[in-house]
Parts: C-alpha cells; structure tokens; sequence
C-alpha cells in the first residue's frame, strides 16, 4: 500500500511539474528548444552523426523532471534535488561537447601522419587530389571522413577553396587552419608542396610533443583539483555514516541546507579555478 502511495504521489508530482512548465514557461521552453536544435544538430552534424534533435529535447525535459523528483525521495534534502536537475538540464551540451572535443582531438593526432602520406604520394609523381583520395582510404574516421567529404563535394563541382572553407568551419582548430593557409599560399604564389607539407607535419608533430609533455606536467595539478573537490563530499559521507545525528540538521534544516549550497558554489569555483591554472594553451 505505501509502496502504491508512493508512485502515485512520483506520477502526480510528474504530471502537475510538467503542467506548470508548460504553462508557466512555455517561451523558456521554445528557447531551450531552438538553442538545443541549433547547437546539438550542427555539432552532431559535423561529427556525421544523424539523429532527431525533437527526442534529445523531450528526453532532457523528461530527465529535467524526473531525476528532481527522484533524488528528492532518495534523500529528502531540497539541494541535491536542484543540483540534480541543473545537471539532467546541461547534460546534453556536456555531452555532445565532449564527444567532439574528443573527435578534434584525434584529428589534430592523425593529422601529421596524413600529411606525410600525402608529401609522399606527390614526391612520388602523384597530384595533390590523388594523394589525399590515398590518404583518405587508407586513414580511419575522422580524418577519413573529413578528407572523403573535401574530394566529394570537388568532384560534386564544388571550388577547391570553397570546400576547404567549408572543412575549415567543420573543424575550427588551429592545426588544420594552418594547413588551410599553406595550401591557399602554394596555389597563389607556386612552391614545392611536398616539402612544405613535410616541414609542417614536423611542425605539427613537435606541437602535438610539447602538449603532450605539459598535460603530464601538469597531471598533478589536475589530480589535486579532482583530490580537493571530492574531499569535502567524501569527509561528509563519512561524518554522516559515524555520526548521522550530529550531521542531521545538515540536511534537515534551513541553516543546513544554506551551507551546502555555499559548500557546492566554492567547491566548483576552486576547481575551475585550478582547472584554469593548469590548462596551459600551446
């Protein structure tokens, strides 16, 4: 019977938090809509992943609702409610941002290796075209992907500029930018461009060193702000599970919950703020 009671109040809580939404906020809504469609769908699309923006948004409004409620009854503490929901609201943008800062960041990795297959292929006698269709069938996704994209839409009768424009907003990064730059100059101004390619491969591949001896330098600094944001959370699991009563007005009162908010604003300031101390741009 409570377990019946229960799920009814968890149904009626979901009904009448989405009736209130949509009747109170329904311009937020179509925002939220509009910015996920316009962010989520063109970061998707340049990760040549199809999928329909309609059911993310109705599954993060779902999950916007339902994780609240969830937690409330899990802990019956108003904070971890909140912050559940703020969390369920931006994970789709966490999430879709990662997965392509992860995709950029192993094209920037293949990136110097490809360009020495296509120094190569023109050393040997080979056009710049028919080096980088070698390039493209024997290199894996994404570099495959974005290179197999630049030849279709030339052979489609697109300007070899124009699709490089159009590779270059695909992939806004420093590296490939470059490589843009270098290959509108050659076309201009004439020079060999298997040794240009080379040099800036070498080029490339020294950069991609020294990011790589910084982020191991500065591995330590990065643990410590992963160490200290979780050790204020970890010592109030513990004090809570020894002494539950002393801990009590932590979660049951006003007072209580006023501190945690303040104790979860300072501890994602301090990281952020050591996250920024440590991320060292090349």
């Amino acid at each position: 019977m409570d377990i019946a009671v229960v799920l009814v109040f968890i149904a009626l809580t979901a009904i009448m938090s989405w009736i209130s939404i949509v009747i109170l906020s329904r311009k937020g809504l179509d925002k939220h809509k509009e910015n996920l469609e316009k962010n989520t769908r063109s970061t998707l699309e340049s990760m040549y992943i199809f999928v329909d923006t309609d059911k993310i948004f109705w599954l993060s409004i779902v999950a916007v609702i339902l994780v609240p409620v969830l937690l409330w009854f899990i802990f019956a503490n108003p904070v971890v409610p909140i912050i559940g929901g703020i969390a369920a609201y931006l994970a789709p943008k966490i999430i879709v941002k990662k997965m392509n800062k992860k995709r950029i960041d192993l094209f920037e990795r293949q990136l110097p290796d490809a360009l020495l297959m296509v120094s190569g292929s023109m050393r040997a006698g080979a056009s710049l075209v028919v080096g980088m269709e070698s390039m493209a069938r024997e290199s894996k996704p994404p570099l495959s992907q974005e290179f197999s994209m630049l030849l279709a839409e030339q052979r489609l009768g697109v300007d070899f500029d124009v699709a490089l424009s159009n590779m270059e907003k695909r992939l806004p990064v420093p590296d490939f930018v470059l490589l843009v730059a270098a290959m509108r100059i050659t076309r201009e101004v004439g020079g060999n461009f298997a040794e240009i390619l080379e040099s800036l491969s070498n080029t490339l591949r020294r950069k991609h060193e020294m990011e790589g001896k910084i982020n191991a330098l500065t591995a330590q600094g990065r643990m410590q702000g992963i160490v200290m944001a979780a050790l204020p959370l970890f010592l109030m699991g513990i004090l809570t599970f020894m002494e539950p009563e002393a801990m009590a007005p932590l979660y049951n009162t006003m007072m209580g919950w006023a501190t945690l908010v303040v104790v979860f604003v300072m501890i994602f300031i301090g990281y952020m703020g050591i996250r920024k101390i440590v991320n060292i741009d090349v």
